[in-house]
């Protein structure tokens, strides 16, 4: 398998309890608390939009238009501040004799930020895709499809690195190897779980074990 993508939110970059800290605050203010494990379950892996629009739902009735723009600044703010890359992900990349790339729900600019702040960006280059570049986020394959595409690589040729049941299951659906990684500060039993159900062929739990992990899934899947 020739390349390989990264999901950034929880993988390469340790985001995911600032992300949800974030999403737990502004759901207080709407008047829709959420427990942490809710939030996790429901969002995870999510289109910020998409989230959104579930909140209205819950809700019954739309939410103020500047909701989206508060929770970013919000988020944004603490990225920087708080942003640590995942453990060993720099060394573990740098074993990877193959092409990379981040492919993920996130925004650009959001992305690109994360990027900067952990000193990861200059190792991805351009190789950087967004759920806003493709019609349907994940669960849907799209935006895995398109990154596969736009590298010129065949999606049986891919494996993917996932920290979401809704991205193992985009990954899934495009015919692509999975890697579920459970090594950041919000990973639990429960999140290893949920990878295994929605199809991750490997679960990681230290990034340092990711090169080896690749390897065997590439014996056990070999290119077509």
């Amino acid at each position: 398998m020739s390349l390989i993508i990264f999901d950034c939110d929880g993988v390469l970059v340790d985001s995911e309890v600032i992300a949800f800290d974030v999403l737990r605050q502004m759901l207080t203010e709407l008047g829709r608390p959420m427990t942490l494990a809710e939030c996790r379950r429901r969002f995870m892996g999510r289109r910020t939009g998409d989230v959104l629009t579930e909140i209205e739902k819950d809700l019954g009735h739309p939410i103020p238009p500047d909701t989206g723009a508060r929770m970013k600044a919000m988020l944004f703010a603490r990225l920087r501040l708080e942003l640590q890359p995942v453990a060993d992900v720099k060394e573990a990349i740098a074993h990877l004799a193959r092409p990379i790339c981040v492919a993920s729900s996130s925004p650009p600019d959001r992305i690109a930020l994360s990027l900067e702040v952990t000193g990861l960006a200059p190792l991805f280059g351009t190789h950087v895709f967004s759920a806003e570049q493709v019609a349907a986020g994940k669960p849907a394959p799209d935006l895995f499809l398109f990154a596969a595409k736009s590298l010129g690589i065949m999606p049986q040729d891919t494996i993917v690195i996932e920290d979401s049941p809704a991205g193992v299951t985009a990954a899934r659906r495009a015919g692509m190897g999975i890697i579920g990684f459970a090594g950041a500060s919000h990973a639990d039993s429960a999140l290893i779980a949920a990878l295994r159900e929605a199809g991750a062929e490997s679960i990681v739990t230290d990034m340092a074990d990711l090169p080896a992990a690749i390897d065997r899934l590439r014996t056990a899947r070999p290119a077509a």
